[in-house]
């Protein structure tokens, strides 16, 4: 194969640059949309070994460099013990960061094969019981928030996920308290789209680690939503963006959630209401 010639080098070292900024611009803009973090936190990035939270991390060291507030990150691993895990490459690619991380030994794994038929998916108890560690880990670090890998897409799939088989219009929140009450999740990539995730990896060369403690298994009801959405956006560029922009443009009165809207309460007014009889906005509107 050629080298690269100095036009080529030029150009990919463009495009890495727009990449950085997109990734830096998007994840501080999500950062100041929902307040997820304040001077004096300490931020515990949940650390996998993916190229979902290897770029969570890698973007808010970078963005720390430039606040103008100052706040303490510190980087978590939960080794859940399954054969042929290569316990060694998270700490030592966080000995060369040089940032504070710890890594928790907890046996989930033989409790997932334990529980779980064979063949049956693994994916909900696996994450619940890796929340309950993280959860604990954070009230021994002192941690503020927990900050969490979740990108765009992970958050439209769980809205398709809820509305097609749970019946309810619910995504993935950038920001939440925790199922114990006790802690402020944040997403800091809810504004990131995958594939910048993807090409980011790529140009860090971060030392992935696969997640196969079921083999990587496939939640299926998952991969149908993340196909359903490429063969959208391949057909119709634009439609996942104006999907995930209409999840912070919401219409209580245009839903049917009586908890949501006091529809008992509705009445004529005399007066022309810009927002009433109208079921569907002409692009521009809204």
């Amino acid at each position: 194969m050629n080298a690269p010639t100095a036009r080529q080098v030029r150009k990919a070292a463009y495009e890495t640059g727009k990449l950085e900024k997109r990734l830096r611009r998007l994840a501080g803009q999500a950062i100041a949309d929902y307040d997820m973090i304040g001077a004096g936190d300490r931020v515990m990035v949940c650390l996998s070994g993916g190229k979902d939270s290897y770029g969570l991390l890698d973007i808010l060291l970078k963005l720390r460099e430039a606040a103008p507030l100052d706040f303490e990150i510190v980087a978590v691993n939960l080794d859940q013990r399954h054969p042929g895990y290569p316990e060694h490459v998270l700490p030592e690619y966080l000995g060369r960061l040089g940032i504070p991380f710890r890594v928790e030994q907890q046996d989930t794994y033989s409790v997932v094969k334990r529980v779980i038929p064979e063949g049956a998916t693994m994916c909900g108890l696996c994450s619940r019981l890796r929340r309950g560690v993280l959860y604990r880990v954070a009230g021994e670090l002192g941690a503020t928030k927990v900050a969490l890998g979740h990108h765009r897409d992970d958050v439209l799939e769980t809205f398709f996920l809820n509305l097609f088989f749970g019946g309810k219009l619910k995504a993935m929140p950038p920001k939440l308290t925790s199922d114990d009450g006790r802690h402020v999740v944040i997403r800091p990539l809810a504004y990131v789209p995958e594939e910048d995730l993807a090409a980011w990896a790529e140009v860090r060369q971060f030392p992935i680690i696969p997640c196969n403690l079921c083999g990587s298994q496939e939640n299926l009801q998952r991969a149908q939503a993340k196909q359903m959405l490429r063969e959208w956006e391949k057909r119709h560029p634009g439609r996942v963006e104006s999907i995930f922009r209409a999840l912070a443009n919401v219409a209580p009165s245009h839903l049917l959630d009586r908890a949501l809207f006091d529809f008992a309460g509705v009445g004529a007014t005399g007066a022309p209401d810009a927002d009433g009889d109208r079921a569907f906005d002409e692009e521009g509107r809204g």
